[in-house]
């Protein structure tokens, strides 16, 4: 399966994007920083990214992550809009992109209804995913989204990131997630230490994670 595919595009633009240079990029490396200016349309191969926003306070939220077929909303509105980036994105792991180049990407927007149609279609889910962490942040209770988040991470009922990065992750602050995590630890439902958390008693997180509100 070619990137392209997600794009279904045919014919000369098809071949256009197809003769763009991968980008290869290795764990950790920025790909665009906060107050910069949108200069391509970022399309992910293989890896991951994670764009944040970070506060004065040093504080931050994971906004979003960019996998393999799916497109960064804040590029979409830098190059649409002229607006800056507001957020910072990251590779979490050894990345493989393409960078359409802003001439490009907006005569295609004009002119190719089937480029079009992706780079709206991929927004609107973005905005959608971005309403729903909104969402969680107002309303959700943090135990609760502590101990979603957990399950969803838990790889052979391991969780490997910091507290800082779970706190990113739910939108809260690392403080507040230690307090949490050391309740979960006292309830004999995880174990933590540094960088990683283990999953003892997934039911009870579970039955957290899903109680009504």
């Amino acid at each position: 399966m070619s990137w392209l595919d997600p794009l279904g595009l045919k014919g000369a633009d098809a071949a256009t994007l197809a003769a763009l240079p991968l980008q290869n990029l290795a764990a950790h490396t920025p790909l665009f920083r906060a107050n910069d200016s949108a200069t391509a349309f970022v399309l992910v191969v293989t890896g991951r990214i994670e764009v944040r926003l970070t506060a004065a306070s040093g504080r931050e939220i994971l906004l979003y992550a960019v996998e393999p077929g799916q497109s960064c909303i804040q590029t979409t509105l830098g190059l649409l809009g002229g607006e800056a980036y507001s957020g910072t994105a990251v590779t979490t792991q050894a990345t493989q992109l393409v960078l359409i180049p802003k001439p490009l990407f907006l005569r295609l927007m004009d002119e190719n209804a089937d480029f079009r149609s992706f780079v709206l279609r991929a927004f609107g889910r973005r905005m959608a995913d971005l309403t729903h962490i909104l969402e969680q942040v107002a309303f959700g209770r943090i135990e609760v989204r502590l101990a979603t988040l957990l399950l969803d991470m838990a790889q052979d009922g391991v969780v490997l990131a910091t507290q800082a990065d779970l706190a990113a992750r739910i939108g809260s602050a690392r403080e507040v997630i230690s307090r949490k995590l050391e309740s979960f630890a006292r309830d004999g439902w995880i174990s933590t230490e540094r960088g990683q958390v283990t999953v003892l008693n997934p039911t009870a997180l579970r039955q957290l994670a899903t109680a009504p509100v």
